[in-house]
This record gives C-alpha cells, sequence and structure tokens, in this order.
C-alpha cells in the first residue's frame, strides 16, 4: 500500500531517539521533527547553550536539506528552551544562521527536553520541486 507521504532520513544529523521520523514530506511541505544538540553519531555536543544552538540548527539544516528543501524555505519554526534566559544567547545565533530570512516562529520555555539538552528546534519548510 502506497503512502501519501515520503519519510526523510539522513545520516547528517542524528538518528530519533523514539518512535518517529526526522521528517516526513506531503504535498511538498516538509514537516521536520524537533532538533536536538546531538551529532550525527548521538553525542551531546560540548559546550554551552551557544553550541548546542549550534548543533541543532545545524541538525535542522541537514533534515531541511535531505527533505529536499533549503533554510531560505523554512516557513515556521519553533524553539522550545529550557531556560528563557537563554533566550537572548539563542536567538542571536538563530537569527546570524538564518540572515537575512526569517521565517515565521514561536520560542517557548519547557519545563523539560529530550535527554535534558537545553534546546531543541523543529520546522515546516516548502519542498523546492513544489515552489
Amino acid at each position: 500500500m502506497s503512502t501519501p507521504y515520503k519519510v526523510i532520513h539522513t545520516t547528517e544529523a542524528p538518528g530519533a531517539v523514539a518512535p518517529y521520523s526526522q521528517a516526513v514530506v506531503h504535498n511538498g511541505v516538509a514537516y521536520v521533527s524537533g532538533c536536538i544538540p546531538f551529532t550525527p553519531e548521538m553525542k551531546l555536543v560540548e559546550g554551552g547553550i551557544e553550541e548546542q544552538t549550534e548543533q541543532a540548527m545545524n541538525n535542522l539544516f541537514a533534515v531541511v536539506k535531505a527533505a529536499g528543501s533549503e533554510p531560505s524555505h523554512i516557513l515556521k519554526c519553533t524553539i522550545f528552551m529550557k531556560d528563557m534566559n537563554n533566550f537572548e544567547k539563542i536567538n542571536a545565533i538563530y537569527e546570524k544562521r538564518f540572515a537575512p530570512y526569517k521565517p515565521a516562529r514561536s520560542a517557548v520555555e519547557v519545563a523539560r527536553l529530550p535527554k535534558d539538552v537545553g534546546v531543541e528546534i523543529e520546522c515546516i519548510a516548502a519542498v523546492k520541486s513544489n515552489l
């Protein structure tokens, strides 16, 4: 039986830490699962919230690319952070990585994230072949 969606997987980002896909593409839209700051080898990146944010962004962009899109086609991001006091540090890296483009975004503080990381980022992106 065929499915109306395509499951995306890349070794350029860490694999799923639970029963979910890195991304799913349906009708020209990529729905990218939350990316945490693990290396593709499934190790938490060393350093503080800045290094964690950089790694989460690296993973997000790798999955977006594997889905057939690119950062400039990201429509919306959601940032989950363990501590809102890190908002400015996370935001500075996020802004640098997207400059000059600014997708729609939500940023929220949560009680806890998978593997006790400090940040997780997910997105929705238009797939280039469907623009």
